[in-house]
């Protein structure tokens, strides 16, 4: 088995090198499909990491009236507290409310000294846990809470998160059949290229049946042939990848984490990018296989 394998790249190899023109427009049709396949991921990838940051940091806001008791506080905060879904409580001050907005909002920090009355309600900020951040218990505890007595609003961002969620179903939908029709692209560039190699080697072939070379010594150089055109595909839409994820995230990427609240946008995993590969190489199997079947061998 070995030496077959060893047979079968070498011929492979050498009859690449031949057609290395036509060799070459495969390789880049694979690395096309796949390089589109790695931006798709590697969107969706840190997009997933984001929404999990954020669902994990999710907070329902509780705004409270101006003359709310305390015994109406404490209801609030029991209802909070029965409802299973809250990580932590915080309680803020009208007071708290006014020194955070000087904080984060320092160009209009002396308009809102100067009024004469603090505009800010006091509230009960809520950390939800992750598993339930857009769940159905969510949206029956905000219900309740508006119908509390000494509750003026409340305030949850599920509709953006989900929205959000939406967008990438939709973007992993249309990245699928993108890949599809690159990829069956890719397959059939690779057969075309490999039927090439196999008019080219008509004679051998000939010569290898007459002496009752088997089945898969004939056919086995072209399949190998379109593993090697799609593993070279692969490795070079994923270097292409690497560089465009390098230089953008050496322009962008300090912006985008700042943008986003995350420490820094991640290339794809290990395992994702060995995947890639793989997939290359199945493609350039698949045409190498179509074009096998064409060959005669007896």
């Amino acid at each position: 088995m070995k030496h077959a394998l060893q047979y079968f790249f070498s011929e492979a190899a050498a009859s690449l090198w031949r057609r290395r023109t036509a060799a070459a427009l495969a390789i880049l049709t694979i690395a096309a499909g796949l390089f589109v396949l790695g931006v798709f991921l590697l969107l969706t990838s840190n997009a997933g990491r984001l929404i999990n940051r954020w669902t994990e940091a999710a907070e329902l806001s509780i705004f409270l009236r101006d003359d709310v008791t305390s015994e109406q506080l404490g209801v609030v905060e029991e209802v909070i507290d029965r409802s299973a879904v809250a990580a932590n409580r915080e309680f803020v001050s009208k007071e708290e409310a006014r020194r955070r907005f000087r904080r984060d909002f320092r160009d209009l920090a002396v308009a809102a000294d100067s009024l004469d009355t603090n505009p800010f309600p006091a509230s009960v900020e809520v950390r939800l846990r992750g598993d339930v951040a857009v769940g159905q218990s969510v949206d029956e505890l905000t219900t309740r809470l508006r119908s509390t007595p000494g509750v003026a609003d409340v305030r949850f961002d599920r509709r953006w998160l989900e929205r959000l969620l939406g967008a990438i179903t939709v973007l992993r939908g249309a990245g699928l059949f993108v890949v599809i029709v690159l990829g069956l692209a890719a397959a059939l560039t690779v057969a075309n290229v490999v039927r090439l190699a196999a008019h080219a080697r008509r004679d051998e072939i000939e010569i290898m049946q007459l002496v009752g070379a088997p089945a898969a010594y004939v056919r086995g150089p072209f399949i190998a042939e379109g593993v090697l055109q799609g593993g070279a595909g692969a490795l070079a839409g994923l270097l292409l990848l690497w560089i465009g994820f390098a230089v953008a995230n050496a322009r962008y990427g300090r912006l985008a984490s700042e943008a986003l609240g995350v420490e820094s946008l991640t290339f794809l995993p290990v395992g994702l990018a060995l995947a890639i590969l793989g997939g290359g190489m199945l493609l350039g199997c698949l045409g190498g296989y179509i074009a096998a079947r064409g060959v005669r061998t007896s």
